[in-house]
């Protein structure tokens, strides 16, 4: 029976070498000299650590356009609010993956809302969708690739 998961996934190598690429802007850019600037890859979050909040903001901007550059939607990573002290300015963004239970729970209701001919299962941080035709499958992929959710879809081991 043919079946596809759809997971929330990110090339965690693209997203290191954005980080670097970004760091390596920070630190040749004349308005960052002196600044000590930079961007720390943690494991689920980008922390980015400078002098002042305009500082931040660019900083933030930078790393949008590396991100985009090496194919990483932007609807993945979610910006902080930013942690004002006396000489330092910090901010986290968080990279979110996996798609959580309340959205995998809206996926499979909006699937069974089309009537179509489909089983959606919730399976840990993915769903699940199995079919007897190809081609519901296929309407299931146009249906989750028009819906406006909040983070990026893939779909993933498309069997016959």
């Amino acid at each position: 029976m043919p079946s596809f998961d759809v997971v929330s996934e990110i090339n965690h190598h693209e997203l290191a070498n954005a980080v670097d690429q970004a760091n390596r802007e920070v630190t040749t850019r004349f308005d960052f000299k002196g600044t000590d600037s930079s961007f720390e890859l943690a494991d689920k979050a980008i922390v980015l650590k400078t002098e002042s909040e305009f500082q931040l903001q660019q900083m933030l901007d930078v790393l949008y356009a590396k991100l985009a550059k090496r194919g990483i939607d932007l609807a993945a990573v979610d910006p902080q609010e930013p942690v004002i002290m006396a000489k330092t300015a910090s901010r986290q963004v968080l990279v979110r993956e996996g798609i959580d239970a309340d959205t995998a729970r809206s996926i499979v209701k909006k699937i069974k809302a089309e009537k179509l001919k489909v089983q959606a299962a919730v399976q840990g941080d993915q769903v699940r969708v199995t079919g007897k035709k190809r081609d519901d499958l296929q309407q299931v992929i146009q249906l989750l690739k028009n819906a406006e959710l909040e983070l990026p879809l893939q779909f993933t081991n498309f069997r016959d």
